[in-house]
Formats: C-alpha cells, sequence, structure tokens
C-alpha cells in the first residue's frame, strides 16, 4: 500500500474551476460528498483521486499568498498530508473544498510564523515567472499593447503584487480568496472560521489598504 506522501505530486498548473457558476459549485459539492465517503470508507485510491482533484488549486493558493515557489510546494504537501492523517475526523460541518483551503491557509501562515521567529531575510519575488501561473498582477489588461505600453503595464504588475504583500496576512488572504480565487463571501467566512461580518470587514478594509499603497503609482 502506498503512503500518503507517495502519492502527492503537486502540479504547479493554473487551475480551470469556475467558481462563478452555482451549477459547478453544486456539482463539485455532491461530487466532494461522495469522495469524502469513499475516502472515510478507506478506499484505496480515493486519496490519490483528491490530490489529483485538488493539487493545482491548493498550490496556486499557497503561492498567492506566500509569493515563494519552494514554500507553496512545502505548504502543498503539508496540506494533503494534514488531509490525509485527519479525514477521518471531518465530519462534514464545511464543504471539504473549504476544509482543505483552511488547512491551506494555516499551514502559509505557520510557514511565516516560523521564518519570522528565525529572523530570515527574505527576497520578495514581485511577480510570478512561470508563464503557466495567472498572478493577481497579471489580471491587468495587456492585450494589443505597444512594446512601451508593454513596460508600463509590466511595471504595474510589479507595484500590485508588492503591495499585496505589505498586507496584513488576515487582509491578503480574505483579499486573494474573494477577486483571486473567487470564493463568496459565505465560502470564506466558512473557509476561516469567522464571521460573515468579519469577512466582509477585511476585504474591505484590505481593498482600502491596497488603494492606499498604490494610490501614488499610477
Amino acid at each position: 500500500m502506498m503512503r500518503a506522501h507517495e502519492l502527492v505530486t503537486i502540479n504547479e498548473e493554473p487551475c480551470e474551476i469556475n467558481l462563478s457558476a452555482n451549477t459547478g459549485i453544486e456539482a463539485m459539492a455532491a461530487e466532494d460528498a461522495n469522495l469524502l465517503a469513499r475516502l472515510q470508507a478507506g478506499e484505496r485510491y480515493a486519496f490519490e483521486e483528491l490530490v489529483n482533484k485538488y493539487n493545482t488549486s491548493v498550490y496556486n493558493l499557497a503561492l498567492r499568498l506566500s509569493n515563494d515557489r519552494e514554500d507553496a510546494r512545502d505548504a502543498a504537501q503539508d496540506t494533503f498530508l494534514k488531509v490525509y492523517n485527519n479525514i477521518s475526523k471531518f465530519r462534514g460541518d464545511s464543504q471539504l473544498r473549504t476544509w482543505i483551503y483552511r488547512i491551506t491557509v494555516n499551514q502559509v501562515a505557520n510557514q511565516q510564523r516560523w521564518w519570522r521567529r528565525r529572523r530570515r531575510e527574505k527576497t520578495i519575488s514581485l511577480d510570478i515567472n512561470d508563464p503557466n501561473e495567472t498572478s493577481l498582477s497579471q489580471k491587468l489588461p495587456s492585450g494589443g499593447q505597444t512594446p512601451e505600453q508593454q513596460a508600463l503595464t509590466a511595471e504595474k504588475r510589479k507595484m500590485i503584487v508588492a503591495a499585496l504583500e505589505k498586507l496584513k496576512f488576515d487582509f491578503r488572504v480574505a483579499v486573494i480568496l474573494r477577486d483571486i480565487e473567487g470564493l463568496s463571501y459565505e465560502e470564506i467566512a466558512e473557509t476561516l472560521e469567522v464571521s460573515l461580518g468579519t469577512i466582509k470587514s477585511r476585504i474591505a478594509r484590505g481593498r482600502e489598504e491596497l488603494r492606499d499603497l498604490l494610490k501614488n503609482s499610477f
């Protein structure tokens, strides 16, 4: 029988799940309910199926939160190992997807606390260089631009990602889950286990701080 860590191969391709479609979300929840039942029944290949389904989105979320590829890979690996070790205890009080995202956020937060305690001097990557990965800054339109315009857009991207990195971690998490991952306010509240009002406040304050950080940049 394969061990959990042997099944966790992180796929660093962009996630194509459309979270804006209600029917898609309902279908995903139904699939996850079936997958959860198989996991908790000890079905041999269920965990491998879970990893294949979620490894891309978990890695991308960790990368956006940490802005470090090595840390993101470590966080993704640790996330799935925690899922494997705790799946029998999961009671279905939240969606399987939001539970996995919650673990991912916690793993990244733990990493950052670990590095802060050791006073690690970390050079922040201001953008994501993988052509297959869509960063926050790549949300800016760039089609049909002249070379000069493309250079300006690239600089804006760097400024946005750098500003996002300066946000308080709780605000950064909320903004990324809402504006990049596309989760609803309710799903974010479920993921982070805080009230809906707190989530709305964090997103509003995070967006406001981003605007303040960028107001003299463009």
